[in-house]
């Protein structure tokens, strides 16, 4: 009786959560032969999750929460505390009745190290179980480099970092990778990344036979979306637009609390949309004209500052001396960084209409000069979306600025712990 009981109560449950990812399918059978393992599975999930984001929170609270009976939550609660995932942090006195013993996510969990591949660098952090950067480095990387150049340079920065793990006695959750392409989940592929120019490339499978850790990979944006999600000003927003800007501009749509990924799993490409029908369109890394990208992404900052100077020394300006000159009060530098801001704004204004999302964050790199771009981008989206929609959403900037993506990398591990708890061995 009490395992029938188990698997009804998590049938129930899988019906009232919504966050499983699109390609997971269950067929009505498996509910006619329901397998307990499935169904604590989903329960453990279900558990954790509710811990992530409610924390500090009580047994009872979580019965409460999920529909679960007590006992039932108790044995999943200690299963969870096998694993390490969570601890007890301390104890309820308020209201009537016994004191109860209260939950949160364990940030000691395990360490996990994420890498995140840019146009001319490679930056790498280990972070704990919250997402908290415990150790980081970044390194120039040379875009005329080759991929096996390149590859080796992370191989070399991964394995000072599985050492440091080793050295403070970290269990290592997962090694997770960010990148600016379309990439296929399934297979821990980079199928294309416009700015590197690599295509094809089995991440995975590289890294996994030379480290012999679980893998992840995910598209920059998305990866970052996630962070914002699970740890960042998203925490509470179902829906929200991630804008991820550098030398890119990428986009992490999150509709109904779960990441929106499209048909083939490579929904966010907005920064390829094409938004200019003049002559001078400008040529992109993707091979087209016109994208949007090109004329909000750190280069065009660049390019609009050079056009406003008669220097000959012009051609030597970059995006971070544009930065400076801004922070000590440049004109040019503060109105070329605005115009960004403002074609910005113009096409997000489109995405808004469209998604009618709570929220639009921006991060990346190109965040370093937030304060100069956003009231234009604020501007911007109220001026050229629809009124009643625009009052809606809140346009800020990302909790984690240029770290956005570095902290999204750890953000793919957490969230694949917290869908799949088993995975982690217990003590």
């Amino acid at each position: 009786m009490t395992t029938v009981r188990f698997i009804i109560e998590g049938i129930v449950w899988y019906n009232r959560v919504s966050w499983f990812p699109q390609h997971t399918k269950f067929p009505m059978k498996s509910f006619n032969t329901a397998d307990h393992s499935f169904v604590r599975e989903v329960n453990l999930s279900s558990v954790l999750r509710l811990i992530h984001g409610e924390a500090p929170i009580s047994r009872a609270k979580l019965a409460a929460e999920t529909g679960l009976n007590k006992s039932t939550v108790s044995s999943l609660v200690e299963d969870l505390l096998d694993r390490n995932l969570i601890h007890e942090t301390g104890i309820n006195s308020t209201g009537t009745g016994r004191p109860a013993m209260l939950l949160e996510i364990n940030p000691q969990a395990g360490a996990i190290i994420g890498l995140e591949f840019g146009v001319d660098f490679i930056a790498i952090a280990i972070t704990d179980f919250t997402g908290r950067i415990l150790s980081r480095k970044n390194v120039v990387a040379d875009p005329a480099a080759s991929q096996e150049n390149t590859i080796d340079q992370s191989f070399q920065l991964i394995e000072e970092a599985i050492g440091y793990c080793q050295d403070k006695g970290y269990r290592i959750l997962g090694l997770s990778f960010s990148i600016p392409g379309t990439v296929d989940l399934d297979e821990g592929l980079l199928i294309f990344a416009p700015n590197l120019n690599w295509h094809n490339i089995p991440i995975r499978d590289i890294f996994s036979r030379r480290t012999g850790l679980n893998v992840f990979i995910e598209n920059d944006a998305n990866a970052a979306a996630i962070a914002e999600h699970l740890f960042g000003a998203a925490q509470k927003t179902n829906d929200f637009i991630f804008v991820f800007a550098g030398v890119g501009l990428g986009g992490g749509l999150f509709l109904n609390g779960q990441l929106y990924r499209g048909k083939g799993g490579y929904a966010g490409e907005i920064g390829h949309t094409s938004i200019m029908a003049e002559p001078f369109q400008l040529p992109c890394h993707c091979g087209n004209l016109g994208c949007w990208e090109t004329y909000v992404n750190q280069d065009s900052i660049v390019r609009r500052i050079r056009s406003r100077l008669d220097d000959e020394h012009k051609d030597s300006i970059s995006f971070w001396s544009v930065k400076q000159a801004a922070d000590e009060g440049d004109k040019n530098a503060i109105e070329s960084i605005a115009e960004a801001g403002t074609a910005m704004g113009m096409g997000l204004a489109g995405l808004v209409n469209i998604f009618n999302p709570e929220k639009v964050i921006v991060g990346g790199p190109i965040s370093v000069v937030g304060e100069y771009l956003l009231p234009s981008i604020r501007t911007s989206v109220s001026k050229f979306s629809m009124a009643e929609i625009a009052v809606q959403t809140e346009v800020s900037l990302s909790e984690f600025g240029s770290d956005a993506s570095l902290v999204g990398a750890a953000a793919i591990v957490v969230d694949n712990i917290l869908r799949n708890p088993t995975h982690i061995e217990r003590r």
